[in-house]
């Protein structure tokens, strides 16, 4: 019985709130959740309820009709749709404490680095409502480091560039601070728009966000002798209005994403710059490690390699590095204090 109790209130989360994917990691279990953060709400008479979310409810994005909506309440990497957001996490923690209403878990949740106060201010009202006793935020980037298994608390130069589905965080870490930061709004998200928008300039064809996806996915960041690689898409032609069928070239996709890739190198170089030498020096061995969904776009190492002249890898599992480093602090007292955000 008393196992039973104490199992009750020892039930920490830490959650990667993400733009494309909301993660929870359970103290003691592990990760237990990795959703797609989208909720459908239908509307009718009586106001409006959740009919689906994570997986079920991101299967209907596009698809809905009329009185149902598909919402993606994260947007850049911040709470854009606080109501809906807060109806998400609930469900994500219900679930994971098998709807136990007693259960007032300590959170600790990743946010962006560039996060202003009122971004703050909403991310742990939103978990307070979801049902938190305490409430810590950690800046993603020093998540990920730890996630990544950087030694974060040593007093050398570690960079980390993470690269989510709203922004990309990129910081140096040093004696477990962060010494250079940058945080830039784009990331998996800004990739596809590209891609969407390029498919409707040259073919006047409109593609949905997923089709986009799988063309990022399957064709990457092509090298000169892979850009002749192929993909059929389908999609709906602007002109006719009519569903039709195209082939693109991997070079295509390479030149489409050549906006958001120079700008994510160009944040890259300016935390570089202003790094002050001794930690620099540090990168030129133990060099840039990538996190995030967005690290797993083909050959995105590769380019970062060849700008940067240093060693870039990418971590061990990139999508959940936060997750599991936010999971870490959770069971660490002192860690906790020195790297989660003052209130």
């Amino acid at each position: 019985m008393i196992n039973y109790i104490l199992g009750l209130f020892s039930n920490d989360l830490a959650i990667d709130l993400g733009t494309a994917s909301t993660l929870i990691y359970v103290k003691g279990k592990g990760i237990v959740t990795n959703e797609p953060s989208v909720v459908a709400i239908k509307k009718d008479g009586k106001g409006r309820r959740v009919l689906a979310v994570g997986t079920e409810a991101k299967a209907m994005l596009g698809k809905t009709p009329g009185n149902i909506l598909a919402i993606r309440p994260l947007k850049d990497g911040v709470i854009a749709d606080f109501e809906t957001t807060e109806e998400m996490l609930k469900y994500f923690i219900a679930k994971v404490h098998n709807r136990r209403l007693l259960v007032r878990p300590r959170i600790i949740v990743g946010v962006p680095s560039g996060i202003t106060q009122v971004e703050k201010r909403a991310v742990k009202e939103t978990a307070y409502s979801a049902g938190a006793s305490e409430v810590y935020l950690i800046e993603e980037p020093m998540a990920a480091a730890i996630g990544a298994g950087l030694p974060i608390t040593e007093p050398s130069g570690n960079m980390i560039v993470d690269i989510g589905g709203g922004t990309c965080e990129i910081a140096v870490i040093s004696l477990a601070g962060v010494v250079r930061s940058k945080s830039i709004r784009i990331g998996g998200d800004r990739f596809d728009e590209v891609i969407v928008q390029y498919i409707k300039r040259k073919y006047n064809l409109s593609i949905g966000s997923s089709i986009a996806e799988t063309i990022k996915m399957t064709l990457g960041l092509t090298t000169p002798e892979e850009e002749h690689r192929t993909i059929e898409i389908k999609g709906s032609n602007l002109v006719t209005g009519i569903p039709a069928t195209i082939t693109i070239e991997a070079g295509e996709i390479r030149e489409a994403l050549n906006e958001p890739i120079n700008a994510i190198i160009e944040a890259v170089k300016q935390v570089l710059e202003t790094t002050p030498p001794e930690l620099a020096a540090d990168m030129v061995d133990k060099g840039v490690v990538l996190a995030g969904g967005g690290s797993l776009l083909k050959n995105i190492d590769v380019i970062l390699r060849d700008e940067t002249k240093l060693p870039v890898t990418i971590a061990e599992d990139p999508l959940t590095c936060v997750v599991k480093g936010a999971g870490k602090v959770l069971g660490e007292m002192k860690l906790l204090k020195e790297v989660t955000i003052p209130s």
